[in-house]
């Protein structure tokens, strides 16, 4: 008989009925000398207490600035400390905290402040090549003539001011330290009657899909959507107090301030920033020197760290756990993780910033094959479905659709009603656009997006089966497949491969490889060779730069 592919996560973990704000509070209650926050490139140490200092004293500079309850607040920075103590201190004044990407130019930038509506935006000076404070200024030249606060911009009708964390900013910007001054003008009893107004099924946070077409959406997620997932991806990690997790991944991003932000608050762990942006070298120095317990990262951090040639002179025998999520988790990368980096509890984790993120996570007791071939089962209070195109669920071990319905599904797309419709049907289902398989234990694994399913004469062809089959090469370092247009198959395929240092099989030795291993039209037509892949800042890879590349470089259609 074939089981319905259909699970229901575990009941048994109660869901936390609070705001961001009460949950920060209790933290501090119970673990308030110990250590919360070390910012190693700022050079910044901060307690559970002295954090909550620094977090009530935000809170209270932007009430000051006028910020009510249901504001948005844009930030706009790399990853640093006034980055955690923003998303706090929003948190208790129920400001809608606005996430903008480091990577967003000009024109991103306008189309994320006006979409959502910003009053004020917090930002660094500069970012890699991003000049911040010109852009702003280019967007909003009244910035510089206006006093802060007294913003009137054609534009940005409801951009008020903006907040700059450098030392002495440009006429017009409040600096960090003068919004703190302005922390005075509201006590610490019309704060807290804020926060105590303040209902956890309110939106906190907007997240910025990063889409291949179109305009990006803003995902719009509740206290109790990103609060709660956070939690739980710590109670899978099995965190306490006693746990030290280094973070290179982007806090703009749900891997960096829910998994890691809220899931530390939730447990009262450590959280360790290695430096303003990914670098392989300063995360393992991070996790040598402050003796982490934990990692994250996406597959091409975690391979960047092993293959560092100084990742044999650091101590990294403290780990046990991590997550390695954002993107396919390759097999042998993550068996690696899991030899050389002393990571033997390190999960995978499925979701997506709709589902803020998590809806699948491998458990700390499933045995290696488990964890290196499927994404997990249903995290608790969720469920998860695979269907087929006219939505009836398909029978376990047929590939379909994934679908997740829960707690965690967003609100819906910030002032985008048609869009949300589309994504989250009648029923709250949040579609995914991911097609998987789930075996008879209920372990799903991801096979591809439906978009990037390849159709070569009549078979369909999953990306991610060939990505696993090239890592077994020796020589392999990472790969990526895509289809591109082929007037007489339908598509071809193309692999990317990045080769270990040293390696030089050249692509007719790859392609003869394949052939004796793989159906033949699932081997590769053209293959390239290359240093990197197209990356978002948040690592994740953009196979639709790829097809554009690869187009443009075969000349095609």
């Amino acid at each position: 008989m074939n089981t319905q592919s259909y699970t229901q996560g575990r009941q048994d973990t109660q869901l936390l009925e609070m705001c961001i704000g009460g949950a920060f509070d209790l933290t501090v209650s119970r673990f308030a000398r110990r250590e919360a926050l070390v910012v190693r490139h700022q050079g910044l140490r901060y307690s559970w207490q002295t954090l909550a200092e620094a977090v009530e004293r935000h809170a209270r500079a932007l009430m000051a600035l006028g910020l009510a309850r249901g504001d948005r607040l844009g930030i706009w920075a790399p990853n640093c400390a006034q980055w955690c103590i923003t998303q706090f201190a929003s948190a208790k004044i129920g400001a809608i905290l606005v996430n903008i990407n480091p990577a967003y130019r000009s024109n991103e930038l306008e189309y994320a402040l006006s979409q959502s509506g910003c009053r004020w935006v917090i930002c660094a000076d500069a970012f890699k090549t991003s000049d911040y404070h010109a852009m702003l200024l280019e967007l909003a030249p009244g910035l510089a003539t206006s006093s802060p606060g007294e913003l009137a911009c054609e534009h940005l009708p409801e951009l008020r001011g903006v907040v700059s964390l450098a030392n002495e900013p440009p006429a017009g910007f409040l600096s960090w330290a003068a919004l703190q001054e302005r922390a005075a003008a509201v006590s610490v009893e019309d704060l807290a009657a804020r926060q105590a107004s303040l209902n956890c099924d309110e939106p906190i946070n907007i997240q910025y899909t990063s889409g291949t077409t179109g305009f990006p959406k803003g995902a719009t997620l509740s206290h109790y959507n990103i609060l709660n997932n956070g939690y739980m991806v710590g109670e899978s990690l099995g965190l306490t107090e006693h746990d030290r997790l280094v973070v290179p991944v982007p806090l703009y991003h749900c891997f960096g301030m829910v998994m890691a932000n809220l899931g530390c608050l939730t447990h009262g762990s450590t959280l360790i920033y290695p430096g303003d942006a990914f670098d392989p070298l300063a995360t393992l120095q991070a996790v040598a020197e402050e003796k982490a317990t934990a990692l994250y990262g996406v597959p091409t951090m975690f391979i960047a760290e092993l293959d560092h040639p100084q990742r044999d002179s650091f101590d990294l025998s403290s780990l046990r756990t991590g997550i390695m999520a954002g993107a396919n988790c390759p097999i042998e990368v993550m068996r690696r993780v899991i030899d050389e980096l002393h990571m033997s509890e390190v999960q995978i984790a499925y979701g997506m910033t709709e589902t803020s993120p998590v809806s699948l996570q491998t458990g700390p007791d499933d045995d290696l094959e488990l964890r290196v071939t499927s994404v997990g089962r249903t995290q608790p209070h969720l469920e998860s479905k695979i269907i087929d195109t006219a939505g009836q669920c398909v029978p376990r071990g047929e590939v379909g659709e994934l679908c997740t319905r829960g707690y965690s599904v967003m609100l819906g797309y910030w002032n985008n009603p048609v869009a949300s419709a589309d994504s989250i049907d009648e029923d709250g289902w949040m579609h995914t656009g991911d097609l998987a398989c789930m075996d008879e234990q209920g372990y799903v694994r991801i096979v591809g997006r439906s978009k990037d399913m390849i159709i070569r004469g009549g078979e369909n062809i999953y990306p991610r089966e060939l990505e696993e089959f090239f890592l077994t090469h020796p020589a392999v370092a990472d790969v990526q497949v895509i289809g591109i247009p082929c007037a007489r198959y339908g598509e071809e395929i193309v692999a990317w491969i990045r080769l270990h240092p040293g390696e030089g099989p050249d692509e007719e030795q790859l392609r003869d490889w394949a052939r004796a291993r793989i159906a033949h039209f699932k081997v590769p037509r053209y293959f390239r060779f290359v240093d990197q892949f197209p990356m978002t800042v948040t690592g994740k890879v953009q196979k639709f730069r790829m097809r554009e590349i690869s187009i443009e470089e075969l000349q095609l259609p």
